[in-house]
């Protein structure tokens, strides 16, 4: 008893003793920071990944070009607020450095540097030995100057008007390959060109025109250039639900999608006698979803005494506004049945118009069973016959 007794408590021990070094394991990455190339007034983000048991510790280090001997640690909030520091702990430690409104003298190497050894921070301790490291190098260039157009206003004077933005590349350090233009974030199709300088004509100026639009400089060995040029115009809604018919305890949805820029701020109200009461997401059973030029109301469990009625959605922006009228019907549950009962009830009043008309029939026009129901024929020929003979006799 007193040997398994020992055995075990061997056992035991030698699990714990093992334990630590079962679940230990030493820092390493999974991603590593990357070399970007980036124009002055630009923003740029590096990722850093770690992994590790425990969970490692995560510094950002930057040093200047050809100086990489001396790194200095960076904080959040450093460079005039242009450097953020994000990091979430997890399973694995994620550490992003962002760097906004990009200088010259941002360039340089950056470096995230991770350890989970528990001396790590003493100062007698060798950080070459207690932090691995991985390095990126920053490039920062002058951005090329480009003239543009001023921004542009669509009105009811300029509708159906031509009207062409321009963008001239005049000052840069690299030869421009091409430049093309782009609306919304998506390239404008047979825009492209080898010039300097670059223009995009619209021939019939629409509401549907409006927007942000970009032209774009492409160069061989530095990062695409460009400039913005907005045309705006008040929003006009060209989709609407006219009409929503639905049943009590449904739920009903209505929108209103518009074109115009900038996108507007979307409103809905609703009809109540002569005055238009505002809606919003307060009340547990209207929810209003707004994206860009497109708006959604939802009205839950229906009530068909209060829902009923006109709802109204508004666009507006800098610019002007516009409107349009949704018409919301609620049935009742019985509705399915009308249909049926009134067929039903046309049938019942077809059968009491019959009985009571048999009822108030004439006597006279009743007919006895007893009577013949045609005349008897007599042999008028036969009669006429023996008149005659008779007839004959007597002279």
């Amino acid at each position: 008893m007193h040997s398994r007794t020992a055995v075990v408590a061997v056992v035991l021990l030698g699990h714990a003793m093992l334990l630590p070094f079962t679940w230990a394991q030493n820092a390493g990455f999974v991603k590593s920071p990357m070399s970007e190339i980036k124009l002055t007034g630009d923003t740029f983000e590096l990722y850093c990944d770690v992994v590790g048991n425990p969970v490692p510790e995560i510094q950002w280090w930057y040093a200047e070009i050809n100086r990489a001997d001396s790194f200095k640690q960076l904080w959040d909030g450093a460079r005039k607020r242009r450097v953020t520091i994000n990091t979430a702990h997890g399973a694995n430690c994620v550490s992003v450095l962002g760097i906004t409104r990009l200088t010259l003298e941002d360039s340089g190497t950056y470096e995230c540097r991770a350890s989970n050894d528990p001396k790590r921070n003493d100062q007698r301790q060798n950080p070459a030995l207690s932090w691995i490291r991985a390095q990126a190098t920053i490039t920062v260039l002058q951005k090329p100057k480009i003239n543009a157009s001023d921004q542009i206003i669509l009105s009811a004077e300029t509708h159906a008007q031509p009207f062409t933005m321009w963008c001239n590349l005049t000052t840069t350090d690299n030869v421009p390959q091409e430049s093309f233009w782009m609306k919304n974030g998506v390239e404008i199709d047979t825009t492209r060109t080898k010039n300097k300088d670059t223009s995009h004509r619209i021939k019939k100026a629409k509401a549907d025109d409006a927007g942000e639009y970009m032209c774009v400089y492409t160069f061989e060995k530095a990062p695409n250039a460009n400039t913005t040029i907005e045309v705006k115009a008040a929003p006009d809604i060209t989709g609407h639900k006219r009409s929503e018919n639905k049943k009590e305890g449904e739920n009903a949805t209505m929108y209103c999608k518009s074109v115009g820029y900038p996108h507007p701020v979307w409103t809905w109200r609703k009809l109540d006698g002569i005055f238009y009461t505002d809606i919003d997401n307060s009340s547990g059973r209207f929810f209003i979803t707004n994206r860009d030029n497109y708006t959604e109301l939802n009205v839950l469990n229906l009530d068909i005494t209060t829902d009923p009625g006109e709802y109204h959605c508004n666009a507006t922006n800098m610019i002007g506004t516009s409107g349009t009228t949704t018409i919301l019907r609620v049935r009742s549950l019985l509705a399915p049945l009308w249909p049926f009962l009134g067929v039903l009830a046309e049938v019942i009043i077809l059968v009491i118009i019959i009985v009571v008309y048999e009822k108030r029939k004439k006597p006279d026009e009743i007919m006895d069973d007893d009577e013949p129901a045609v005349p008897i024929k007599t042999n008028s020929t036969n009669n006429h016959k023996e008149k005659n003979i008779r007839q004959r006799n007597q002279k």
